[in-house]
This record gives structure tokens, C-alpha cells and sequence, in this order.
């Protein structure tokens, strides 16, 4: 029978999703099909699935250390921040509608069905599902509708392990406060607890963690030291990719939008040894001796457009421009690069057609249908092919379009400018693909180091499950699965 096991958090970031990608790891090489699993994941950066559809980044990173590929049933619930109150629902990967937070609180309990049957659906067919839970376990006033941590977890019959981040201090009370905010019965599912990103020497808090198993009755399963290679593998949140920064020789600069989408376009680069990859944040300058400004995805093409305004990067990247400076477009990016961009029907907010950045000659019209798709495809500069991914709603024509970025399936795709400094382009995670990544770079006399990016990930997924094989009790925690 196929057994489960679910890490839930003290909290958002606290490494939740690292410890089930070195479990997901460590059950491979065991020999185990494993299968990660997370109920309802809330993230602008998507996956797109072998079976079409669209899940969080982390649950593919997840679904790669298990050696699967990634499938919608491994994130069935999927919420795409919008705005500050509205998201775009996404259900066994494809998209419900965009609802209001209060609207989603209302419909949330009819999702645990779905999210029962794609947990189901996992379990035919792995030796071990390893669910992930979502923010905090101690979130009491979400408890009646919760479709994500205990709500799932009481509802499966999977035991739990609460991971504490002692990095951010308090992880006493973290696990210990938690167990006593707690509904006595969803207290009962707790098994365990482990201590994660420890710095120094562990035997300084064996007081502290004979304390937690005192206070709570849970047995620890280990403190895990802080994993120095967590920066090589693909970043959670555009934040990771700010603090894995290093200096390089050639400066590429990325904009930090109000609603970032897919940046694992980015992944690949802040691994290359030349490249100092900068986050140009709110309120701060594009630098001046960037010598490529990368656009990223967006979930809100003009709402970004104004935020990016409200900064100044217009200007900047008009004086970049005209330094001699080159600029790249991804998704929304792209549009946002053209001269107008129109939302006749408010699909990603109020009606309306905002001025784009004049950079590229084409214009978008945003329209309900949603491309969601693995291509490989041919960079028209160079002829090197590449594999890549579209999440995007628009459509996007012009004079530009002339001169493409790429070739797929044999038709024109993207946008260059007549200069040969402006790119425009709908695929994601194209500097996955070495030879792409080299030759683009190569064209802005960015030097390139001869590495494979695929397997620089996969070498830092081992290290992660020996770090926790190391450190924790892995076989008990496989052990407490049902």
C-alpha cells in the first residue's frame, strides 16, 4: 500500500519545500517511487506540467529530485496573485477564474474534493507521497475551510511533521506555540518535528530540543544545518535569486515588478561564474553599466507597466537604450516592451490600453484564451535550439515582428528591434539550454563558462539528500508514513 507523509511549517519560508526536494531525492535513490505532492500552493511561478497544465515551481523542482515528471495532480490547487486582494484560481492546472479573496474563502471547501482525487490519483501510482503543507500550521482562523495543512492532512489520514526555522530566531516558541494554538485533534497528527537551517554547533541546543519534545510530546527527527548549495537550485521567490548574488565580471540587471512571474529564467544565469545578476528593486536605479536589462514575466501586464513607471525604470531604460545598452522582454515583459498594451475585456484588472515602453514595434491585445505549453524552438540569431515553456494571454503583432526572436514549429515567434538591441519573446526558461545560453551571451561578449545547468541541479539535489541523510533521521521518517 502506498503510504504518506506530510511536512507542514511553523511559517512561510522555512524551508518546507527544500526538505520534501531532499526527501523526494533521497526515497529515489532508496529506490522508491516517490511523488511530491502539495494541496494548494500560492505562487506566480509556474511549471508547466507533462500533461498541459500549470503548477508551482517548487512541486516541479519536487517531481525532478523524484526522477517524474511533473503532473497537475501534484499541485491541484494553484493561486496567482493578481493584485493585493484578487488571484487567478488555478484547479488541477488549468484556470477557474481570478476571485477576490473573500470570494475564494467562500468556494475553497468545494476544492478538497478535487485535491482528494489528485492525491488519489498519486497514490496508485507511487511507493511514497510526500505532501507539502502551505504558510502555517497554527493558522487557526483559516482551520474551518482549509484545504492545505490540517484540513488536508486530518481528511487523508497523513501523519504530519512540523519543520521550525531557527535562522529567523524563536523556534521554541514557533513549534511550542504552535502546539498550543492547535485544536487538540489536529494537534494528535503531529508525529514529529525537525529544526531547520541551523548555524554553528547543534550540541548548543540540545537543552532547546529536549524542551520542544517535553513541551509538545512530538519527537524530533534532527537539526538540519543551514544547506550552503540551496542557492544552485532553481529559487523560490525572486528574493532567493537577490541573495545568491556574487560578483561577476558582466552585469546583467533584472527588474524587481510588483507581480514577477516565472523568473526561472533567471536561474540558469545567476550560475554563470562572469555574470553578476543584479535585482533592481523599488526605488532603486537600473544600474548604469548593466549591459543587459532583463524584463520578466508578469501577472499583471499593465499594472506592472505603471509600477515600473512609478520607479523611474522608463527613463532608465530609455538612457540604457541609448548607451548602447541591450534589453530583453519575457512574457509580459515582452509586451510591456511594445508601444501599447490593451485589455479590452479586464481579464488581468479594469478595462483599459496603457502605453507600452516604445522600445519594440508591436502592440498586444490581451484576450481570455491561455497558452500553456512545451515547445522546443530555434533562436533565429544563432540556429541554437532550446527547450522552453508558454504561460501567457495575449496576442502580439507589429512591424518588429519581422525580425523574430525565434523559430517554432517553422513560424515566426517573438520580436527583435531594427537596432538589434531590443528582444522581445513568449518562452520561458530558455537559459536552461547551455548551448542557447552560450550563444546568446556570447553576442554580448558575456564570457560563458561550459557548464550544464541541468546537471549542476541535479548534482546539488544529491548533496541535498545527503545533507538531510547526514543529519537527519531520514529512515524514521520514511518509517512514519502510512
Amino acid at each position: 500500500m502506498t503510504r504518506a507523509l506530510m511536512i507542514q511549517g511553523t511559517g512561510s519560508d522555512v524551508g518546507k519545500s527544500l526538505i520534501v526536494a531532499g526527501l523526494a531525492r533521497a526515497a529515489s535513490r532508496r529506490g522508491l517511487r516517490a511523488m511530491p505532492f502539495k494541496p494548494q500552493n500560492m505562487s506566480n511561478n509556474a511549471a508547466v506540467t507533462v500533461d498541459g497544465g500549470e503548477i508551482g515551481r517548487a512541486q516541479a523542482l519536487q517531481a525532478q529530485a523524484a526522477g517524474v515528471e511533473p503532473h497537475t495532480d501534484m499541485n491541484p490547487v494553484l493561486l496567482k496573485p493578481e493584485s493585493d486582494v484578487g488571484a487567478q484560481i488555478i484547479v488541477q492546472g488549468r484556470r477557474l477564474a481570478t476571485m477576490r479573496a473573500r470570494e475564494y474563502a467562500a468556494m475553497k471547501p468545494s476544492l478538497m474534493s478535487g485535491v482528494l482525487e489528485s492525491f488519489a490519483r498519486l497514490k496508485d501510482r507511487a511507493d511514497l507521497v510526500i505532501v507539502e503543507g502551505a504558510g502555517s500550521a497554527a493558522e487557526v482562523n483559516l482551520r474551518k475551510a482549509d484545504i492545505a495543512n490540517m484540513g488536508f492532512a486530518r481528511k487523508a489520514g497523513v501523519p504530519v511533521v512540523l519543520v521550525g526555522d531557527i535562522d529567523r530566531g524563536g523556534v521554541i516558541a514557533q513549534i511550542v506555540g504552535t502546539k498550543a494554538v492547535l485544536d487538540p485533534d489536529d494537534a494528535a497528527t503531529i508525529a514529529g518535528f525537525i529544526i531547520n537551517r541551523f548555524r554553528g554547533d547543534p550540541a548548543l541546543f540540545d537543552d532547546g530540543y529536549h524542551l520542544i519534545e517535553s513541551r509538545t510530546a512530538w519527537r524530533g527527527f534532527g537539526v538540519l544545518p543551514y544547506f550552503a548549495r540551496a542557492s544552485d537550485l532553481p529559487a523560490e521567490d525572486a528574493l532567493g535569486l537577490a541573495e545568491s548574488r556574487k560578483q561577476g565580471k558582466c552585469k546583467i540587471a533584472f527588474l524587481a515588478l510588483s507581480r514577477i512571474a516565472n523568473f526561472d529564467d533567471l536561474d540558469p544565469l545567476k550560475l554563470e561564474p562572469d555574470v553578476d545578476l543584479v535585482m533592481v528593486r523599488p526605488g532603486q536605479a537600473i544600474p548604469g553599466d548593466a549591459r543587459l536589462v532583463i524584463i520578466p514575466g508578469s501577472k499583471s501586464t499593465r499594472g506592472d507597466l505603471a509600477f515600473l513607471r512609478a520607479q523611474g525604470w522608463d527613463i532608465d531604460l530609455a538612457a540604457h537604450h541609448r548607451r548602447g545598452g541591450h534589453v530583453l522582454g519575457v512574457c509580459g515583459g515582452y509586451q510591456m516592451l511594445g508601444q501599447s498594451v490593451a485589455d479590452p475585456e479586464g481579464i488581468e484588472g479594469a478595462s483599459g490600453q496603457s502605453p507600452g515602453l516604445g522600445l519594440l514595434d508591436v502592440t498586444t491585445v490581451m484576450t481570455p484564451q491561455k497558452t500553456v505549453t512545451r515547445v522546443t524552438a530555434s533562436h533565429a540569431a544563432t540556429g541554437e535550439r532550446f527547450e522552453a515553456y508558454e504561460i501567457h494571454i495575449g496576442v502580439t503583432e507589429g512591424g518588429d515582428r519581422a525580425r523574430p526572436f525565434a523559430i517554432l514549429d517553422g513560424a515566426p515567434e517573438g520580436a527583435v528591434s531594427a537596432d538589434g538591441r531590443v528582444y522581445g519573446s513568449y518562452l520561458h526558461g530558455l537559459f536552461a539550454s547551455d548551448g542557447f545560453r552560450r550563444a546568446f551571451l556570447a553576442r554580448l561578449d558575456i564570457p560563458s563558462a561550459r557548464q550544464s545547468y541541468r546537471a549542476r541541479v541535479e548534482d546539488a539535489l544529491d548533496a541535498l539528500a545527503a545533507h538531510l541523510e547526514n543529519h537527519l533521521d531520514v529512515d524514521g521518517l520514511f518509517a512514519l508514513a502510512r
